[in-house]
């Protein structure tokens, strides 16, 4: 459904992405690892159609994502993106004008989940809440991929259960969902398949459950293994 093909993104001397070519398919929550700067933020960003690859392309569908695709792909930033002189409801308004398959109905509902009143003015948020909001607005699109950037930071390890919960009541077989993130374990718990990024490369697309059962190591077992230099046993 959404695929790079020897995608690529220079900023001046720094190459971000480097003829990255991955296909991800409906049905499944990847996690995309890496440590800041290996390139995945500016992946997801041309994915979502917000910036232009320097070479390669992204498909969706088969088509070249733009105007259309942005229909089906919900992305959130990790960059707070709303006006501070805005209230909660305002933003989901804000959302409710741009996209079709916003639901305001979904909107409240996750708002309840996450303990957040409509009255609150963003300016006031704390990190942790506006990590919430990003989390809500994004979700209450009906759309077929969402691409969640960092969505655990900021936020408590309490907080965390109920946002995991969140997430995972929209995956779905016709939807793909993508979420990056530092906090491996975090991700270990939510994702079927992980996409290891380093220094803008793909170094593998894995299912997590055959990578247990034929090599006897975790996800953040072989995040260890590609970042950290350590040496981790594997099963015959």
């Amino acid at each position: 459904m959404l695929e790079s093909k020897e995608l690529t993104k220079v900023f001046g001397s720094v190459t971000a992405v480097d003829h990255v070519s991955l296909n991800l398919e409906p049905g499944h929550v990847y996690a995309m690892l890496g440590p800041n700067g290996s390139g995945k933020t500016t992946w997801m960003k041309m994915a979502a159609g917000l910036i232009k690859p320097t070479s390669g392309k992204v498909l969706y569908n088969g088509q070249p994502v733009g105007i259309e695709s942005r229909r089906h792909i919900a992305y959130m930033s990790t960059e707070p993106y709303f006006y501070p002189w805005m209230s909660i409801k305002d933003v989901g308004r804000y959302y409710q004008d741009f996209f079709q398959d916003f639901s305001m109905d979904r909107f409240h509902d996750l708002l309840n989940k996450m303990e957040l009143k409509e009255e609150m003015k963003t300016k006031t948020l704390s990190s942790g809440m506006m990590a919430k909001l990003k989390i809500a607005v994004t979700m209450a699109r009906d759309a077929k991929v969402y691409m969640l950037d960092e969505p655990f930071n900021g936020i408590d390890l309490l907080a965390r259960d109920e946002i995991r919960a969140c997430i995972l009541q929209f995956a779905a077989e016709d939807k793909i969902l993508l979420l990056s993130s530092h906090l491996v374990e975090e991700m270990e718990a939510i994702a079927d398949s992980a996409v290891f990024i380093k220094e803008g490369r793909l170094i593998e697309c894995v299912d997590l459950e055959t990578m247990r059962q034929e090599n006897g190591v975790s996800m953040a077992d072989r995040y260890r293994q590609i970042y950290g230099h350590v040496e981790v046993g594997t099963n015959a």
